[in-house]
């Protein structure tokens, strides 16, 4: 799977991401936003690598990008309410590529991504479905899910501090339809060594969505792969989160930060 590197305009800033194009014409898209900015999080995390490598795989275009402050974004953090103007513009830039349906978007969402991502879908009504992994419900609030009564899919660890089943099923249950939920048993907020699994839900849920099939891509050339997940490399940190610390990680050498 080949990605470009991409920089798009947002409201104030320049954001930049990595955009893949597949060669069907009028292809369902899919916008990946990436964890907490200021714990380490940005769009070459593991998990959201393997997403996209995964939706592109299963013939979704795809980009992730870095919020603004990020990597090679211009601009500073801004606590939450600019990140959804990074979302909404990083779709408007992404259904207005050659080749991409733009009535076929959908939206996933990591951690503070499914947080900010889930507010922006609530205002951008070209956002079909949405996949949330690992929202973290025991330090944001995520009402805004409650007004979206499009496909939604829901991945969180059983062992995820952030998003505690206590209170991920009060959450769920008040959810419009349709919808559908998932628990990986012994995970946790940070999804270490399960990013494929992750992945391929999604992946699947989405080509289920948008009645896409998994069709083949073409070469990739090299320095453009997404390259597969390594476990403990590009991780992020909930460690300022208070109760939101990993439960298990990568042996000494690979700690997240």
């Amino acid at each position: 799977m080949r990605e470009r590197p991409v920089r798009f305009p947002g409201r104030g800033v320049e954001l930049e991401g990595r955009l893949f194009l597949p060669a069907a014409d009028r292809a369902p898209a899919v916008v990946l936003c990436h964890p907490h900015p200021l714990y380490g999080g940005s769009m070459d995390v593991p998990v959201i690598e393997a997403l996209a490598r995964a939706a592109g795989e299963q013939g979704l275009a795809t980009l992730r990008f870095n919020f603004r402050g990020v990597g090679g974004s211009t601009g500073v953090h801004g606590g939450g309410d600019p990140e959804v103007d990074d979302v909404v513009a990083a779709v408007a830039f992404l259904e207005s590529r050659p080749h991409v349906d733009p009535d076929r978007i959908a939206l996933v969402g990591y951690s503070f991504g499914a947080w900010v991502g889930g507010r922006a879908a609530a205002q951008t009504p070209e956002i079909q479905a949405l996949v949330a992994v690992a929202p973290p419900l025991a330090r944001m609030v995520l009402d805004a899910w409650r007004e979206i009564p499009r496909p939604k899919l829901v991945l969180v660890g059983g062992r995820d501090e952030c998003c505690p089943l206590d209170l991920l099923e009060p959450w769920f249950q008040g959810l419009p339809s349709p919808k559908e939920r998932a628990i990986l048993e012994g995970a946790d907020h940070f999804l270490w060594g399960r990013e494929d699994e992750v992945a391929r839900r999604a992946a699947a849920f989405l080509a289920a969505a948008f009645h896409t099939e998994k069709i083949p891509q073409p070469d990739a050339k090299p320095g453009n792969e997404i390259p597969r997940a390594v476990t403990g490399q590009g991780c992020w940190s909930h460690s300022s989160f208070g109760e939101c610390k990993p439960s298990r990680g990568p042996k000494a050498g690979g700690a997240a930060r």
